[in-house]
């Protein structure tokens, strides 16, 4: 992944020939033209829930249709991070009983969810660019 400062207060990310546009809102001196990196990471949780939700559907044959996900953040102030991040999965009144708790289970394995239950290291370092390469 390589990211881009572009402008203002827009970031974007290029990954896999995709990019991923993210702004500042403008309280916070940005053009509110994107997501900001928060929300990104934000919609990522309940995204990722949604599609192990919608893989555990499609195997078993259910509508997908009409479940949402509702997904809330409680901040802890103190420490200016999430304190609480709580995902309710909406089913329609048809869907089956006996899956009810397995479709918990789906979207317990999201991987961003494992990630952040199991943080990585960061490492952040500085390089230089070499601005000398001679283009043919």
């Amino acid at each position: 992944m390589k990211v881009t400062l572009d402008g203002g207060k827009v970031v974007t990310a290029h990954i896999n020939g995709k990019t991923i546009k993210t702004d500042q809102s403008v309280r916070n001196g940005g053009g509110g033209t994107a997501p900001e990196p928060f929300e990104l990471f934000l919609a990522s949780i309940g995204t990722c829930a949604g599609i192990y939700v919608k893989s555990f559907c499609d195997q078993r044959g259910i509508p997908a249709e009409g479940i949402r996900i509702i997904q809330s953040v409680i901040f802890d102030m103190e420490k200016r991070v999430p304190g609480r991040i709580s995902l309710d999965i909406q089913l329609p009144a048809d869907f089956p009983e006996k899956y009810k708790s397995a479709v918990i289970n789906a979207a317990e394995l999201c991987l961003v969810k494992k990630t952040i239950v199991n943080p990585p290291e960061f490492q952040v370092h500085t390089s230089v660019i070499n601005t000398n390469v001679i283009s043919q």
